[in-house]
């Protein structure tokens, strides 16, 4: 038993919202992908297999369409706007990210399609949502992501340097949005019966993944400033990223707050020999033995305060120059600290821990007599596990299977 089985998920072949059909596909639902008749183009988009393009070599597609089958349909025509009719009357969820009025002129709208299947929970994910003329506007996800403003809170703490474009990107966030609406929409059908019609905005769905500098800004019109390597600030704060022994860097995180992180980060300090060169170690002792809270909004006001946490960022900093980024951040996690080494995309998904909890997930692909190594799940659960089912499908795999099942 998978969390969503039993579901039937149809979707719209759509980059913006191919990663939201994967999280439903991974957990157990029968999705079905709709693709025009010549397919979809990201079905092209490289990298591709040992770096050389071919139909089926797309390694951004095997990842983005795992687990779900494909079918080919032409929505413009009429035989296909009624196969389409039939196949939303044994659908669950449709998801699609069509332009604003396309499925209105084909009488395939929400509307329409509920009175076929009354329950069915449609989402719609367009650019600023689907009564604004704006989602009409040529877009890309790099334009959704600077629109929405999470690039004004990631960069470098030299301005003069352009923002760079954040880990949240437009496509996936929205795609996120969409999923957990689709989740939402299915616990409430489950007690009262009903489907819905959700309209989400990609624009809004980055807007409000900016942290504090939107709210910042209607909420006392200030504005955050770019940071390296930490949370963007009206205010800057002091900097975290630390060249280590070996040449790499590493984020030495949030310092101790608690006493026995105090206490922690002092031991480690002394068992690398290097109380000594830091004077300010006096203060890590005072940290390890304080009673009671520990208010950080009163650093800068408190001396006792200001001192204790400014030793800790100090002794991090200290640590991290004197050991390779790799011990640093292993020597963080045994002492309950939050800190990282800077690593590539690369070097992030061989990292033991991924690989402990199952992360790197072997898919065998029968068609090249090869198996393939896929990023797992994002979350883990116990009763529900998550699973690659099969690989991305060939342009109308399964047309045949799923019309058939159709037929009366």
């Amino acid at each position: 038993m998978t969390a969503l089985s039993g579901l039937r998920i149809v979707e719209l072949a759509n980059e913006r919202i191919a990663f939201a059909g994967k999280l439903m596909a991974d957990m157990g639902a029968d999705l079905i992908l709709a693709e025009p008749p010549g397919g979809d183009p990201s079905r092209d988009y490289p990298p591709f297999l040992d770096n050389k393009p071919g139909p089926d070599r797309s390694l951004y597609w095997w990842h983005y369409h795992s687990s779900k089958r494909a079918i080919t349909l032409d929505l413009e025509d009429p035989d296909g706007a009624e196969t389409f009719r039939k196949l939303i009357a044994t659908t669950d969820v449709l998801i699609e990210a069509e332009p604003r009025d396309r499925l209105s002129k084909l009488q395939l709208d929400y509307p329409t399609l509920s009175e076929i299947k009354p329950d069915l929970i449609h989402i719609a994910v367009t650019t600023h949502g689907r009564n604004d003329p704006r989602s009409d506007l040529p877009a890309t996800d790099l334009t959704i992501m600077a629109t929405s403003g999470p690039p004004w809170s990631c960069g470098y703490d030299d301005h003069s340097l352009p923002p760079i474009r954040g880990p949240l990107q437009g496509y996936q966030t929205a795609a996120h949005f969409a999923y957990l609406s689709a989740l939402t929409a299915l616990l409430y059908r489950g007690v009262s019966g009903e489907g819905q019609f959700i309209d989400v905005s990609m624009t809004a769905a980055s807007n409000v993944s900016t942290e504090a500098a939107t709210y910042s800004w209607l909420v006392a019109q200030k504005t955050v400033q770019r940071q390296t390597g930490r949370h963007a600030s009206v205010s800057p704060s002091g900097e975290t990223q630390q060249l280590c022994a070996d040449g790499r860097y590493a984020n030495t995180g949030v310092p101790p707050r608690f006493p026995h992180e105090f206490e922690a980060l002092y031991d480690w300090l002394n068992s690398l020999g290097l109380e000594q060169q830091l004077p300010e170690a006096v203060f890590l002792e005072m940290g390890a033995e304080w009673q009671g809270p520990f208010d950080l909004s009163l650093i800068g006001q408190d001396d006792a305060i200001t001192a204790i946490f400014g030793a800790g960022r100090a002794a991090l900093q200290l640590i991290a120059s004197s050991v390779s980024a790799q011990d640093f951040f292993l020597g963080c996690q045994r002492a309950g600290l939050a800190a990282g080494a800077v690593n590539s995309p690369e070097e992030a998904f061989e990292d033991e821990h991924f690989k402990e909890r199952g992360f790197h997930v072997p898919v065998r692909h029968e068609d090249i007599d090869r198996t393939i190594t896929y990023p797992g799940a994002p979350y883990r659960f116990e009763k529900t596990p998550w699973s690659i089912y099969r690989p991305a499908p060939k342009l109308g795999e399964h047309t045949d299977e799923v019309l058939a099942a159709l037929d009366p």
